[in-house]
Formats: structure tokens, sequence, C-alpha cells
């Protein structure tokens, strides 16, 4: 099992941000990525809508002879990843928002968060928030139009930095010292960010801390590749290959495949 490849699954192509640190911490791992564009954004979806689009996912990945999945995308783990575990007996490594760094080292004690409404109404978000937040500021904000936008390759448009600004403003206000990106469409966003926030914020998302969590697992298990093999990385979309391929800076060509 150890030379199969780690699936990667997302509602998108926001994903891959989680999948190049995954690659950059485990450079011997072969991969299969999902994008499954037609279905974004997962965030505006119903509970059972995204647990369904999740089983979909992960079976496809399974039947691809996946090891292991990382669950990419935000609003699929905090809504579905325990029915996941419940019901495949294979390792899945989820995502969720930092907030614990960012409410661990805030100095301002306000810190904003920028996600999708699933993951930011989502039972599991609650508790994480709950349980560091305490005596600190949050302000949640939906991202509301930003996935679609990222999904049609329209990263530093007028249409991103009109919605960006008005998202940024009551953290601004509130005088956050750290943003937590709780969507992995957001890193692709950070140049844009950094334009917009005072020069004291810190941005924070969640792609190092999966990477090296999903690195933990596979040597846990015992599903660590050492075997002296090139590693393979196939990458398919169900709606913008091209634009998953961008992204990928064209060292990857991603393939459409219709699932």
């Amino acid at each position: 099992m150890s030379k199969q490849p780690i699936g990667v699954f997302d509602s998108g192509v926001g994903g891959t941000s989680i999948w190049k640190e995954l690659n950059l911490l485990l450079p011997n791992e072969s991969t299969i990525y999902l994008a499954d564009s037609k279905n974004a954004p997962y965030g505006n979806k119903s509970k059972q809508d995204i647990i369904d689009l999740s089983i979909k996912n992960t079976e496809l990945l399974i039947k691809k002879g996946c090891k292991i999945i990382v669950v990419a995308c935000n609003t699929a783990t905090t809504n579905a990843i325990k029915i996941l575990r419940d019901k495949y007996d294979i390792p899945f490594i989820g995502i969720e928002p930092a907030i614990k760094p960012a409410a661990l080292n805030t100095k301002t004690k306000a810190v904003g968060i920028l996600a999708t409404k699933g993951t930011l109404s989502s039972e599991l978000f609650h508790k994480t928030s709950d349980l560091y937040s305490n005596g600190i500021k949050v302000i949640e904000q939906v991202g509301e139009g930003l996935v679609p936008l990222i999904e049609q390759g329209q990263i530093g448009s007028e249409e991103i930095k009109t919605l960006l600004k008005k998202y940024l403003k009551p953290m601004i206000d509130a005088e956050i010292d750290y943003l937590v990106l709780g969507c992995t469409h957001y890193p692709y966003l950070i140049p844009e960010l950094l334009k917009l926030l005072p020069k004291h914020v810190k941005i924070i998302d969640s792609g190092e801390a999966v990477a090296r969590q999903t690195k933990a697992i596979l040597e846990k298990e015992h599903l660590l590749n050492q075997l002296p093999i090139t590693a393979k990385h196939t990458f398919y979309s169900n709606a913008h290959p091209d634009v998953m391929t961008t992204l990928l800076g064209n060292k990857n060509k991603a393939e459409y495949l219709d699932f």
C-alpha cells in the first residue's frame, strides 16, 4: 500500500493550495486530486448535499487505489468528515480554520475569520471557536462570491478587490492583528489581501499544518512511501481543468473527468 497515491478532494481548485504543501513536505508520494468544480462552492449547500458530494468524491478516490484521503475543503471537513471516517476503513485528514494559533497569539484580542457559510455555520467550527476564543473578539465574515470568481480564474479582478474591501472593512475597524483563512481557495487571494490589510496583520491558513498531519498519519499507519519510485501526480476537474493547470503553474496538466 505504501506506494499507492494520496487522494485529495475539494469543491474545486482551492485545495491545490493544500496539495502544494503536501508535495513540498512529501515529494516521494504520488497523488490524485479531484476538483469537484461543477458543484462549487460547497459553502452554500445543505449539510446533506455536502455529505453526499463528499461520499461521491471519496468513493472515486478509493476506487483509484488511494491509501489516505485529504479532505482539502473546510466545508466538507466541518460537515462530513466524521461520517466519512465512520463509513470507510481508510485514514482521513481534515482541514478547519486555524483559530487556535490566531487566538493564542493575538495582541489586540481581535481576530478575523474569512470563510464560507457552510464552514461558519457548522457544529465543528463552533466547537473549535468556543474552545479558543474566550475573551477574544472574533469577526466572522462569509466570503460570498469569492469561490466562484477564483474557480473562473478571476484572481486579481476588480470584482474580487471590491468584495475583499467590503469583507475586510469590519475586521480592520475592529483592529484585528490576525486574519484566518477558512477556505482552501482563499490562499490564492493573499497577494490582494496584503495590499488591503494593515502591515501588522498576519494571515494564517492551514496548508502546512495539514501536510504535517498527513505525514504523521502515514508514518503511524506505516503507509509512508520509502520505495525509490518517481512520484506521479494526477489532477481531475469536472468543470475547469484549464484554471487548475494555471494555478499549478502549468507544471502539472489537469484533465477533465466527468464525476
